[in-house]
């Protein structure tokens, strides 16, 4: 049996790269160790449910302080991606057979943490017809059924190597935000996201707004992995040609010697000067700090995402 706690066994298309010298953390990346009643009530509810949480697998900086709060993000679909990025810490390899119950346990769990906001992500599934499309939509419609008044955040990989129906039957199932990570800019992507193509995200969320425009969309990227200013403002454009609402920006930490290396510490100053721009070029709502994460704080951003359309129609 594969043991996932072991570096090679995780990522075996790793295991004979070369190490990357892992830099020291600045004072502003750190952050406290998880623990607390709160942390441990989530996670025996995790467990009890049998369910995987992104928090968890791609090591998390902030699962301390979400999971205190009862925030978890849920991860369907397994824990075995079929891509192998270079800079997640989700193991890689062939995954098992959808788990046709999931969506029912990912709902009870979502009720008895009493989540006004919930974030639902996957591995990427390859080898499965639709990627998972389907999949996501029963999980979507199992949670509105015992939480209808909880909102919904999907974070979705790209769809990559399917039809264009997979993204149809997702955004039916109407959820409030559909989020799809572009993770970097597009002259990294041969290096940091070998396995997906730039233009066809963006497309994907593009998609999106076509078939629903109401839909929030989301999306984010990493810095610190080798890009400049000028390509993360082109991807701030292209995003706003795709009329994307929401962007996050996030400090790239390095999960193993094996991973992509840390280019440097992108400081809170350039944080904030990426919060400014972004917002100058028309975005609803810009989280753009070292460690916002896609789901960091995702129920209070999407309150303030939702107030900042309303002031623009005009409704506030």
């Amino acid at each position: 049996m594969r043991d996932l706690k072991l570096p090679d066994q995780r990522h075996p298309e790793k295991a004979h790269r070369p190490d990357n010298e892992q830099p020291k953390k600045p004072a502003w990346i750190r952050v406290k160790a998880p623990g607390g009643k709160g942390y441990a009530d989530t996670h025996k509810i995790m467990r009890d449910h049998g369910l995987t949480t992104v928090c968890e697998e791609a090591g998390c900086p902030n699962v301390g302080e979400c999971w205190s709060q009862g925030h978890a993000t849920m991860m369907i679909m397994g824990e075995i991606c079929t891509r192998g990025c270079t800079f997640c810490n989700v193991a890689t390899g062939r995954p098992d057979a959808l788990d046709v119950f999931e969506p029912g346990r990912v709902a009870d769990a979502v009720k008895k943490l009493g989540l006004k906001h919930v974030v639902i992500t996957s591995v990427d599934r390859d080898d499965v017809d639709d990627g998972g499309a389907e999949h996501f939509a029963q999980t979507i419609r199992a949670v509105r059924r015992q939480s209808p008044d909880t909102t919904i955040e999907i974070l979705t990989p790209d769809f990559l190597k399917c039809g264009p129906e997979a993204v149809e039957v997702v955004v039916a199932a109407r959820p409030d935000v559909f989020n799809h990570n572009l993770e970097t800019v597009p002259g990294l992507y041969p290096e940091v996201r070998p396995g997906a193509r730039y233009f066809h995200s963006l497309r994907l969320l593009q998609r999106v707004k076509e078939l629903d425009p109401s839909m929030f969309t989301k999306s984010g990227i990493m810095v610190g992995l080798g890009e400049d200013r000028q390509a993360v403002t082109q991807v701030m454009d292209d995003m706003r040609a795709a009329n994307i609402d929401f962007l996050t920006i996030g400090q790239y930490l390095q999960p193993t010697p094996k991973h992509h290396r840390v280019d440097r510490f992108v400081t809170p100053d350039e944080f904030k000067a990426y919060e400014k721009a972004a917002y100058g070029k028309g975005f609803l709502m810009v989280s753009a700090t070292p460690l916002t994460r896609s789901s960091y704080h995702a129920g209070d951003d999407f309150a303030r995402l939702r107030d900042a359309r309303m002031k623009k129609l005009g409704l506030s």
